[in-house]
């Protein structure tokens, strides 16, 4: 929340890579649309120094930051408290410094499926969508989809074991027992996926590291959503693949401004027009 110094509040996206990082132009922005004093940086943080970053963020007078890959599991353990979400995801994506505690939430699932219901215009209700990868992006957005009722809900992974274990940990928990009366929920091997999918959401390392698209594109239903958590020239690549099979291409755009929005509502108390700020950044030069 917003305290009384007379300085912008000083907030953070720790990651790394971080340099491609859009967070500061979008949270700026809002900032200028609700008239709050905010300034928010990058922070290339070490692979083995992001609790030592954190520590001397809280020393310095931080009042919050986003964590980004591959910091989302850490930041979770980091905090004093977690909301039900980051709970429920064993990761963490927004943490709050509350007089040198953390707090942690985790607003990825929000803000994938704020983007595909509420800005791409596709209903997950009733739907077969497939969840690709199992690490802090997928966990964050296991619960969130779940929640939006499609039919049926697979998760792949390189390692079948992490998708069966984060499968089962969303099917035990009584958060979730409502909306699992109307989802089929289950994890399966990645090299012996079946079917054929409405949605198919990206979550894994691989547009990030520039391989192949990690599913066959005989999953892809006709007309099929082909979603990619990364967002600018990263995603490229499976969206071309997605275009190339018929199916409609996203890129995570949307998602970091809608995600974005919900961790700046949790920090200041006020909801930005994440929607106007999506279209913004589409219309800016690639």
């Amino acid at each position: 929340m917003a305290s009384e110094r007379t300085t912008p509040d000083p907030y953070f996206v720790l990651g790394n890579p971080i340099a491609h990082s859009k967070s500061p132009q979008i949270h700026a922005r809002f900032a200028e649309l609700t008239g709050q004093a905010i300034d928010y940086q990058r922070r290339l943080t070490p692979l083995d120094g992001f609790a030592a970053t954190l520590a001397q963020l809280i020393r310095d007078g931080a009042c919050g930051c986003n964590v980004t890959v591959p910091f989302k599991f850490q930041a979770f353990e980091a905090a004093a408290r977690q909301s039900a979400r980051a709970q429920l995801a064993q990761a963490a994506n927004t943490l709050v410094f509350e007089k040198g505690a953390v707090y942690a939430d985790n607003t990825d699932g929000l803000g994938l499926v704020n983007d595909i219901q509420n800005n791409a215009g596709v209903s997950l209700a009733g739907r077969d969508v497939l969840l690709i990868g199992a690490g802090g992006a997928a966990a964050g957005a296991l619960a969130p989809l779940v929640a939006a009722g499609p039919r049926r809900l697979v998760v792949v992974n390189r390692t079948q074991a992490k998708a069966e274990a984060l499968v089962a940990r969303h099917r035990a928990h009584a958060f979730l027992r409502q909306a699992l009366q109307k989802t089929e929920l289950l994890a399966q091997d990645l090299s012996a996926l079946e079917g054929d999918f409405d949605v198919i959401v990206n979550a894994s390392a691989s547009s990030l590291s520039g391989g192949p698209p990690p599913v066959d594109h005989r999953h892809l239903k006709p007309g099929a959503l082909a979603y990619d958590m990364m967002y600018g020239p990263a995603a490229e690549g499976f969206m071309a693949w997605a275009r190339a099979h018929g199916a409609s291409p996203r890129d995570g755009l949307g998602m970091l401004v809608e995600q974005a929005a919900e961790a700046f509502a949790l920090w200041r108390g006020v909801r930005p027009p994440a929607a106007q700020v999506l279209r913004e950044l589409r219309a800016q030069p690639a």
